[in-house]
This record gives C-alpha cells, sequence and structure tokens, in this order.
C-alpha cells in the first residue's frame, strides 16, 4: 500500500497504529500508547483527510463515499484501514489504520518482553501442544491478535490451519499447509455478501486440523461452538470482553444473536474452551493478566479465573491452578522460573 504523506512513518518496524483525526492531527502507536505525529506534509484541513481516507480505501478495493460512508477493509499483508467520513463524523474523516508486526510473533520473545510472567511459558507451550481450545480475550489493540499468531507458531508444521477472519489480520503464518478465507460484503445491490457464519461452516468441508477465528463478533458463535463440541480440538478465538469473569455475559449475548437459549450455550461452551486467555494494557503496556476456564452450574456459565498477574512482580495462582498446570503444562512439576529457549 502507499500511505502518502504518512508514508514515512508507515515504514516504522515499532508502528502498530495510526489514527488521524477529523481536523487533520495524526497519531501513532509505536507500543507504549499514541503520541502525536507531525508529518512533513500536513493535511490541510478536513476535505483533505476525507480524500485521504477514499483514497486509501481505493487501494483495498472497499467503498468509501455518501452511500457507504464507513469502511473497513484490509490489505493482503493484514494492515487493517478503518474510516468513517461526514456526516456520521462532524467533518472531512476518522481513519484508523493497524499494522501487523513486520516478522511473526514468537512466544519466548514475547515472555522476554513481559507479556506474561516466565512461569507461565511451559503452560503456553502446553495448552498449544496438547490441542487446549482456547479462547482469547481483551479490548480493542490489547494483543490479542498478536498472541494468536504467537500460538499458531508453536503448531506442529504437519497440522492444517483453516483461518475465518471479517478483515485480514492473521496475514504472514508461515506455513505451508495453512488456509486464510475472509468475509465479503454485499454490493451495490445487496447480493452476494458472504459472512463469518458461512465461513466456519466451510471450514468443517477443509480437513481442518485446527479452526482459527480471528474474532468471535456475532451470530457465527453457534456454528463455532458446534464444531468445537465435535471433536475439533485445538481451535483458538479471539474476543472482546472485559475480563475472564465476563466472558460469559458476551457469550450469552451473541448466543442470543444466534437463536441460542443461554442454557443450551453454557452446555456447549463448557464443552467446547478448555482456557481463557485475558490480556489488557497497563500504563501502555500489553500484559497477560489472566488465565481461566469457563464452568456451568446452577447458575449459567461462569467464567474463573485460575491465576492472575498484576503485570508485575509473581502472580496469583487460584485454588484450582495446581490440577490445571498438571494437566496442560509441559513442564507441570516446575515451580521456578521457565527457561526461554532462544
Amino acid at each position: 500500500m502507499m500511505f502518502g504523506p504518512l508514508e514515512q512513518l508507515s515504514h516504522d518496524p515499532a508502528l502498530t497504529d495510526i489514527a488521524v483525526t477529523c481536523e487533520g492531527r495524526v497519531w501513532a502507536d509505536r507500543g507504549a500508547g499514541m503520541t502525536e505525529y507531525h508529518p512533513p506534509m500536513p493535511f490541510r484541513g478536513p476535505q483533505a483527510v476525507r480524500d485521504y481516507a477514499t483514497q486509501l480505501c481505493a487501494q483495498l478495493d472497499c467503498r468509501l463515499d455518501d452511500a457507504c460512508p464507513i469502511a473497513d477493509a484490509s490489505s493482503v499483508e493484514g494492515i487493517r484501514v478503518h474510516a468513517v467520513i461526514a456526516p456520521l463524523v462532524y467533518q472531512g474523516a476518522a481513519i484508523s489504520i493497524r499494522f501487523p508486526s513486520p516478522v511473526m510473533p514468537q512466544l519466548n520473545k514475547l515472555a522476554a518482553g513481559g507479556l506474561f510472567p516466565l512461569p507461565w511459558f511451559p503452560l503456553l507451550c502446553g495448552l498449544v501442544r496438547r490441542r487446549a481450545t482456547i479462547l482469547i480475550t481483551g479490548g480493542t489493540g490489547a494483543g490479542k491478535t498478536t498472541l494468536l499468531k504467537a500460538l499458531l507458531g508453536l503448531c506442529d508444521p504437519s497440522e492444517r490451519i483453516i483461518c475465518v477472519e471479517e478483515v485480514r489480520e492473521l496475514a504472514g503464518i508461515d506455513r505451508g499447509n495453512a488456509v486464510s478465507l475472509v468475509t465479503r460484503q454485499a454490493n451495490v445491490e445487496g447480493v452476494g455478501g458472504v459472512g463469518l457464519p458461512d465461513l466456519v461452516k466451510a471450514t468443517l468441508r477443509m480437513r481442518p486440523d485446527r479452526i482459527i477465528l480471528g474474532e468471535c463478533r456475532g451470530e457465527e458463535i453457534a456454528d463455532l461452538l458446534r464444531a468445537f463440541n465435535s471433536g475439533h480440538h485445538g481451535g483458538m478465538v479471539t474476543l472482546h470482553a472485559d475480563s475472564v469473569s465476563r466472558v460469559p455475559s458476551r457469550l450469552v449475548s451473541l448466543g442470543l444473536l444466534a437463536g441460542l437459549d443461554p442454557r443450551a450455550l453454557m452446555m456447549l461452551a463448557v464443552g467446547a474452551f478448555d482456557v481463557v486467555l485475558h490480556i489488557e494494557r497497563i500504563n501502555g503496556k500489553r500484559r497477560l493478566v489472566q488465565i481461566g476456564r469457563l464452568v456451568g452450574g446452577v447458575q449459567g456459565l461462569v467464567g474463573e479465573p485460575l491465576a492472575v498477574w498484576n503485570g508485575m512482580g509473581p502472580a496469583v495462582p487460584g485454588p484450582h491452578w495446581s490440577s490445571f498446570v498438571q494437566r496442560w503444562s509441559d513442564r507441570p512439576n516446575m515451580t521456578g522460573m521457565a527457561l526461554i529457549d532462544g
């Protein structure tokens, strides 16, 4: 892609996000929060910002005009562009651009960088190698996709991975037997659209070893849960949620969109997901702050934290942590610091 006045900024290897405000101010996140950036050729007002948004979207074959004032598109490389133009914003356009890491994230490097406590490293490795079905939660920009990519990097090279996304963000997975499916919007006549539920159903006919859903956000939850309850282990999914304890309410709300009764959803969800990994931003830094699980009971579906971390110091285990580690960790009897290879 060509980024015009932001071309120089777009080549910064530490860059994760760019935001352009309606009047033309530019903000960049290089991994430590947003700071203002002053481009060599600044935007000359709201109309220039709107024209820039339209040109960006045109490069991605995505329509952005008065009849379609919201655009969400991505490049083959995984660069994601979201734009909203007036009158939905008061003038010009609001532009958000997300950049994937230029290199595939590696779990050992994320550990060394402080994403999670080092003793959790063999557990995360074990979850992948023992084919746990993993739900990764957090807010926008918390690092869900980064962690997902790093976990995918631990999968056996012989495994066939089918990825499903609304916009392409999982680009760069370096493996021969992987397929990436992306939704398609309907045309101007309202036909030809292919949504996430259709793609999730398609994965079951593609001989998957692992089904990966870039983000669960709607009625596709029903097909996903059915797939994970029918012998397809080792899948990975991201979901927007505030904490492990808030995951059930999010799942129930999505299930209602798909016509799932909350009790039916509870039984499906408990059988579908083996672990919940929750990520947050703490002082601009991405941190894996909770490892938990979903359990069912008389009060319905419950998100139970197994261990929590405040981003510094040792993690605090819960009463069921030891048995969980014994089942899933590569080094279940290790009590000291994990060794990080490479």
